[in-house]
């Protein structure tokens, strides 16, 4: 039987994952969590084969209980579920030491079959997640600097308010805004939120 560690913070997926799982003869749903820290908790208790494992939760993301689980656990086997394809939350998941990323639109369909591949050593993404990493593969990634600009473009700041939040002179601010857009490949501050959002670089808070 393949062991598996449901974690979620909305319980209808949840619950989702439990009638599929229950279906198969050679599966079983041995426990569900709701944040990071209770994952953590019941993978302790549980040792689960396959832990499958949303990234976006209060208390504590997905990424750091992976990165959590992988350094107690170095053998455990995770799926990312989740509603973004962003290639960065995917090279995210991926280097925190997930084997398989699967959209939550594709549960139904591709759920099981992810289940038992990485079970059997595989690592697994589905062809949209894979097409969209390959896209940005060559990008030039933002520094930790320059997604803390893009996060206070995203609030509305403008580049003075954003030279007094980082400390830094407003030429300088204005220089990151300038090395963003043409990193992110951007017509202005909006676009580059959008695509920042969209590629999982910056989160709505």
């Amino acid at each position: 039987m393949i062991r598996v560690l449901a974690v979620d913070d909305h319980p209808i997926v949840r619950d989702g994952i439990a009638k599929l799982v229950g279906t198969q003869s050679d599966m079983e749903l041995v426990a569900e969590a709701s944040d990071g820290r209770e994952a953590i908790e019941q993978f302790r208790r549980h040792h689960p084969d396959v832990t499958l494992m949303d990234l976006q939760m209060p208390n504590m993301s997905g990424i750091d209980a992976i990165n959590a689980i992988r350094i107690e656990f170095p053998e455990a086997r995770i799926v990312v579920l989740t509603t973004y394809a962003g290639d960065v939350q995917v090279k995210r998941a991926l280097q925190a030491g997930a084997q398989g990323y699967l959209l939550k639109g594709l549960l139904r369909k591709e759920l099981l079959e992810t289940i038992r591949a990485v079970h059997g050593g595989q690592k697994r993404l589905t062809a949209e997640i894979a097409a969209e990493f390959a896209q940005h593969a060559m990008d030039s990634a933002l520094t930790p600097r320059e997604i803390s600009v893009l996060k206070l473009i995203a609030g509305g700041n403008a580049n003075k308010e954003i030279a007094v939040q980082l400390h830094i002179s407003e030429e300088s601010a204005k220089g990151y805004v300038k090395n963003i857009l043409q990193k992110l490949g951007a017509n202005d501050r909006t676009h580059a939120v959008t695509i920042g959002l969209k590629r999982g670089i910056i989160e709505l808070q």
